[in-house]
């Protein structure tokens, strides 16, 4: 289903974004996953921006998973052609050094790579920092100071907090615990929509029989209720839905192929009463797609938001696709087990960053 470079450059004709590069990715024998979530960030435009003044900062890095996304990045924004592919040769090299368990030619998680990635970087910005803070003090026993300690461009990108509320029913006194997240795993239903599994992930837990909850007020277990609600919402809402379930008849994960949708605008309702930004909004931007019957046998694909259109990214093609034939990946409305295009990690972009 491929296009060819002229075709597509046709198909989207005047409208073409003068400064904006369509480049498909080589498959180094089933480096989809990889090829898919790469795609994704590259149209998050907060981390392109940052990915790339990185690789403006850092005129000659030593070498490391960032300075090969970096380059990688860099490669396509420069291009002279506006449509075309390239071999992401370096960085997956890169990637089967830092991690043996994608150092071969299996079938890979997206999600765990996008996981993997995200949190690499973030290890690879903090090392750095602590090296230049070594630098300049080179006598400080310790560099792990608040400045090491500040937030990373990747939390202020992808970071949110959830906190967790439980509500003593004995004292009636509610104590919460904050968490940061990366990116929200969602249980999915059949027949639902994002906004509503989303306000399931926050729906009332009872705890009560051997689950009895410690209360410190009552200095004794108690029953209570318990619910996980979004505090703080992150530039970028990276939300992975758990379609791969452990099913113990089979002894097996399987593919869970439910249709859900997701809108191209999204507003969450799970927000907690002392959110910082319980208003924000959320336009999609990119999705990563499963398709397939299984988790280890499947393709990879991504569909992304640019300038007003969308473009489906398989490996080395690219296609301009209607913003209808999105619908085609929401899932399967019968259980039946079937190969099937499912929507797999959404991104969703905060709209006051655009």
């Amino acid at each position: 289903m491929g296009t060819n470079a002229s075709q597509l450059e046709k198909e989207i004709g005047l409208e073409f974004p003068p400064n904006e590069r369509f480049f498909g990715l080589a498959n180094f024998g089933n480096t989809c996953y990889s090829n898919s979530v790469l795609q994704a960030l590259y149209f998050c435009k907060p981390f392109r921006e940052k990915v790339l003044e990185y690789k403006a900062k850092n005129k000659r890095p030593k070498e490391t998973l960032l300075s090969c996304l970096a380059d990688l990045f860099y490669t396509i924004a420069t291009q002279k052609k506006k449509v075309g592919s390239i071999a992401p040769k370096k960085f997956i090299a890169r990637l089967r050094k830092e991690k043996e368990e994608f150092d071969n030619y299996l079938q890979q998680d997206a999600h765990e790579f996008l996981n993997f990635l995200i949190n690499r970087i973030n290890e690879i910005i903090i090392a750095e920092r602590q090296a230049h803070l070594q630098k300049q003090k080179p006598n400080a026993e310790n560099v792990n100071d608040s400045k090491s300690q500040e937030p990373t461009w990747v939390h202020e990108i992808f970071q949110g907090i959830l906190t967790s509320e439980t509500r003593c029913l004995n004292c009636e006194m509610v104590s919460s615990k904050d968490e940061d997240f990366l990116d929200l795993q969602v249980d999915i239903d059949q027949n639902t929509s994002i906004t509503h599994c989303l306000r399931c992930f926050s729906n009332m837990e009872m705890l009560c029989g051997d689950n009895k909850f410690k209360c410190d007020n009552c200095c004794s277990y108690q029953e209570a209720q318990k619910r996980m609600r979004v505090k703080k919402l992150p530039v970028i809402l990276a939300l992975h839905l758990k379609r791969f379930k452990y099913m113990e008849q089979f002894n097996r994960h399987i593919k869970v192929s439910h249709r859900v949708v997701f809108p191209l605008e999204l507003r969450l309702f799970n927000t907690s009463d002392d959110a910082v930004n319980p208003d924000r909004l959320y336009d999609l931007v990119a999705v990563v797609i499963h398709c397939g019957s299984g988790p280890n046998r499947g393709h990879y694909i991504s569909i992304v938001k640019s300038h007003g259109f969308w473009l489906l990214f398989d490996d080395d093609m690219v296609d301009k696709i209607d913003a209808s034939a999105i619908e085609d990946f929401y899932g399967l409305t019968s259980n039946v087990q079937k190969s099937s295009e499912t929507g797999y990690i959404l991104f969703y972009q905060s709209k006051d960053c655009n």
